[in-house]
């Protein structure tokens, strides 16, 4: 008799009022592990909201449903509808993986012990600002004492480096406008609603050509080590490792890199915190909002 048999019978026989009760105990010992077997563990997966949420989880899901028939390792992506609930989320340990900015990384490493996994090795992060296509600016100095939309208070390249630079190397203060993504920059500049705005390559390079059209790059920042792929200690190193080595493969042949390019990812490669950690000398706390 094999083990769902006996369950079977012994669950009948003690619901017939026979006395067996030891028996049914067996049974259900014996069926436990294969209903552990269907209830696979998922892990989150955090995403920070440079975009809207829907085309953030249009982006991520293709990937985690290639890494879960790489690895059988289930992931959800989370998003949330600003940068700062996004922080409060990472900051509070809610993701066991995420994909954020390295300003975001340093933060991570020191609350919550987070580890970098990977980046793209390929290129670096960079703020931009933008202004209407149309408009008079024709250089930062322009800006000083001006309304800027930028996406969070937090936002690296977007912001953060953007309000250093402007600050350290050309004495600039602006009146900071946050309007919670990437997207929303855009079209406020666009929409002339505010004289410039702080964003990056990336997400620029994702807009509509409609609003694309109506903007110029009016400065570009320093370079820094671009977003990490991060994992939170909870996580075992068995998983985290045959998630790395998953990742690691994508950028092995023509499908794997086109699911990166959509991040946009163009060439996946290993980090650590040593790549993150210079930018302490940066002093970007003076610019930053903390998350309570």
């Amino acid at each position: 008799m094999n083990k769902f048999s006996l369950a079977f019978f012994c669950f009948s026989r003690f619901a017939a009022g026979a006395k067996i009760i030891p028996c049914a105990v067996l049974g259900i010992l014996l069926l436990m592990p294969a209903l552990s077997a269907s209830a696979e563990k998922i892990y989150t997966l955090g995403v920070v909201p440079q975009f809207q949420a829907k085309k953030t989880h249009r982006i991520w899901q293709p990937i985690v449903d290639e890494l879960h028939k790489r690895t059988d390792i289930q992931l959800e992506v989370l998003s949330k509808p600003s940068t700062p609930k996004f922080e409060a989320a990472l900051l509070a340990g809610e993701f066991d993986f995420v994909y954020m900015n390295p300003y975001h990384m340093l933060l991570a490493h020191q609350k919550q012990g987070y580890e970098p996994l990977a980046r793209d090795i390929g290129k670096s992060l960079q703020g931009i600002l933008v202004v209407a296509a149309d408009s008079d600016i024709s250089n930062v100095q322009q800006l000083d004492m001006q309304r800027i939309a930028f996406p969070s208070p937090n936002a690296l390249g977007a912001t953060l480096l953007i309000r250093q630079e402007l600050s350290d190397d050309f004495n600039i203060n602006v009146i900071p406008h946050y309007v919670k993504t990437h997207d929303s920059v855009y079209l406020n500049v666009a929409l002339k609603q505010t004289g410039a705005g702080g964003g990056v390559q990336k997400t620029l390079d994702k807009q509509s050509e409609k609003v694309r059209d109506k903007l110029k790059v009016l400065y570009r920042t320093s370079k820094v080590a671009s977003h990490p792929i991060a994992v939170h200690p909870r996580v075992t190193k068995t998983v985290s490792s045959k998630l790395q080595d998953a990742l690691f493969s994508l950028g092995d042949n023509d499908s794997g890199r086109k699911l990166l390019a959509s991040i946009p990812v163009t060439n996946i490669g290993k980090t650590s915190m040593s790549e993150y950690t210079t930018l302490m000398e940066k002093r970007l706390n003076r610019f930053t909002t903390e998350v309570k």
